[in-house]
């Protein structure tokens, strides 16, 4: 059933940083090209979407079987749906069209089933007419969108000297202009910049005093004319010039298992960062830039949200997301500015979060899913339901609002919900 076109040896993943178009139909124009979407936020521009759901959910539109074992999410552009996964002995990348049948599936290298949570963790990334992914082992691949042909691969790791994580690569890598950024981490560099057209070394940026990478994304944030690569190393927030490479600034994150997951938020100057296990929590820190220096300083702590890898939404002045061990698997919803706890609620349990028009759409690890109005004076969950079974492991994946769906990933299956109106 599937067409496997195999492309033997190394892999790459790229985010790109596109222009963010609305995506108001389920066609052509659905328009998600990487990890959180065009603008990185978490956030869609669909609108007219379903204010409540039937007590069995909205429509189930499709249900696709057979894009292995894992946890990426979906991203989307040019009529076809990307996404990641453990087949067979194979890490495969696959592509769908807009109504779930497969199109192509390409081998990134070995299936990665090193520990009790195997399977891909880094989403796909649409960049053009080019798509770039990270397995969890360092293989970077570049593959033409559209049929899938390999225009280049190799190892990260094993090319920058970096230490995989004990639980192996998560990031989705990031597209600046003709630059692929990835972070291999270790004695050498910290983040490095790669020509997307040839893989060729651009620049590299020094260790972060031998840190390991985390399982968080890069992200692009540009203050007083300085722009920056934001990521979490296992220890810390790190800074990396994005025209140089030169280290900014290490800001020490500690955690338990050294597990910095969420990709670094930017807004007006300020870097939110938050992990879980009950340790660090959240900071908001505020950037303080001099020319091509900069570093940062701690504006608020709070231990109330210590977001474990499920995301976060930060929507009109406020941050949304589920704590791990400090609240218990409970939604929080804090002030941006301030860091007051707005509210703490149990909802349908801990896991993952998006949001389209006003709305959250939040789950938990164990296919329960929540509508919840996004709303910092109360919690207000207004519709759940839960997917069906048949998926493996819990259900992390980050779901996608796009083009009219809800687009979630359940282990082997993709389920795609019509939320229009």
């Amino acid at each position: 059933m599937r067409c496997l076109v195999v492309s033997i040896g190394c892999v790459a993943l790229v985010c790109a940083l596109g222009a963010c178009r609305p995506a108001v139909s389920a066609g052509d124009e659905a328009y998600w090209p990487r990890f959180h979407g065009p603008r990185a936020d978490n956030i869609s521009t669909d609108t007219g979407l379903l204010e409540s759901w039937p007590d069995d959910g909205p429509p189930l539109a499709w249900t696709a079987e057979g894009i292995g074992e894992g946890f990426a999410g979906v991203t989307m552009a040019r009529g076809l749906i990307y996404t990641a996964g453990n087949v067979g002995d194979e890490m495969i990348i696959t592509a769908l069209d807009m109504r779930g049948k497969m199109r192509w599936q390409v081998k990134n290298g070995k299936a990665y089933k090193k520990d009790r949570f195997p399977g891909a963790r880094g989403t796909p990334t649409i960049d053009g007419n080019h798509l770039y992914h990270e397995s969890p082992t360092g293989n970077l691949i570049c593959l033409n969108a559209k049929t899938g042909k390999r225009i280049w691969a190799f190892n990260m790791l094993d090319a920058f000297d970096g230490k995989r994580p004990q639980w192996a690569l998560a990031e989705s890598v990031l597209i600046d202009g003709n630059r692929l950024i990835c972070c291999p981490g270790g004695p050498k560099t910290a983040v490095v910049a790669l020509d997307k057209r040839t893989h060729k070394t651009l620049w590299k940026s020094p260790s972060a005093e031998g840190d390991t990478i985390s399982y968080a994304s890069p992200v692009l944030a540009k203050y007083k004319g300085l722009r920056m690569i934001l990521t979490m190393t296992a220890e810390a927030l790190i800074g990396v010039n994005a025209d140089g490479g030169d280290l900014l600034f290490r800001h020490p994150h500690p955690t338990e298992w050294q597990v910095n997951a969420l990709m670094p938020v930017y807004h007006d100057g300020h870097v939110f960062i938050s992990s879980g296990y009950g340790t660090s929590g959240s900071e908001l820190l505020k950037l303080h830039v001099r020319g091509k220096t900069a570093h940062v300083r701690r504006v608020w702590q709070s231990k109330d949200l210590d977001n474990h890898h499920g995301g976060v939404v930060l929507l009109d002045g406020y941050i949304y997301g589920a704590a791990h061990k400090s609240g218990r698997g409970k939604w929080v919803c804090l002030d941006w500015k301030t860091g007051e706890t707005m509210w703490v609620q149990r909802g349908v349990g801990k896991g993952p979060i998006t949001c389209a028009d006003g709305m959250l759409y939040t789950m938990s690890e164990k296919r329960h899913v929540g509508l919840v109005r996004a709303n910092p004076n109360r919690y207000e969950l207004i519709s759940r339901f839960r997917i069906p079974r048949g998926g493996e492991g819990d259900t992390w994946a980050h779901p996608v609002v796009c083009g009219g769906r809800l687009y979630i990933r359940h282990g082997n299956f993709l389920y795609a919900y019509d939320v229009r109106k």
